[in-house]
């Protein structure tokens, strides 16, 4: 196990509390993925239970954990938003993409769309590029948009995909003081590659 999965089981076991140590150690343990599954949408599961029994499915390619991640991966709570990206980047399902640019262009929730931004940057699918485009454009266009963590993290990932396409935005990014030297080194990235 890597250093951020212990990070995250340890923060569950936390929520978990003592008085649910016996469930956490049950979720902890179960290879049976019906099992998992079936937590996902009993009632009365606390959000803690659901996001451990997706991660694990999420982690060994169980794609009945996608509903749940997708949902985590929008929730107000980085560190859920964080767990869920990784463990849909490890899922492989066809929908992510999709779903992963849906909740970065919604412009009602763009404070959580900084995971789903660097989520696309991972995939690097189809829908990457134009939707990390078109937040990075949206964050451009007011100057005291307070969301500049998210137009960086645009401007990151399409200086990683090195798409043409990104030039215009990428380009006007470097007249922002907090975007300007990531923009510059986006751009070199393309016109090098």
């Amino acid at each position: 196990m890597d250093e951020e999965w212990r990070s995250v089981t340890e923060r569950l076991r936390l929520e978990a509390g003592n008085e649910e140590a016996a469930t956490y150690e049950r979720l902890r343990a179960s290879k049976d993925h019906d099992a998992l599954a079936r937590v996902l949408t009993e009632p009365q599961r606390p959000l803690w239970a659901r996001e451990f029994a997706a991660l694990r499915l999420g982690w060994a390619g169980d794609g009945r954990s996608f509903e749940t991640l997708v949902l985590l991966l929008n929730h107000r709570e980085p560190e859920r938003c964080a767990a869920a990206a990784h463990a849909l980047a490890r899922l492989g399902d066809p929908r992510t993409a999709r779903a992963a640019a849906a909740l970065a262009t919604n412009e009602l929730r763009v404070a959580y769309a900084l995971h789903p931004v660097r989520l696309l940057t991972e995939l690097h699918a189809p829908e990457s590029a134009p939707a990390l485009i078109t937040v990075l454009e949206r964050r451009l266009a007011s100057p005291s948009d307070p969301y500049w963590r998210v137009a960086l993290a645009c401007v990151e990932g399409l200086g990683a995909l090195a798409d043409s396409r990104a030039v215009p935005a990428l380009t006007a990014a470097r007249a922002h003081p907090r975007l300007a030297a990531a923009a510059t080194a986006a751009l070199a990235r393309m016109t090098d590659g």
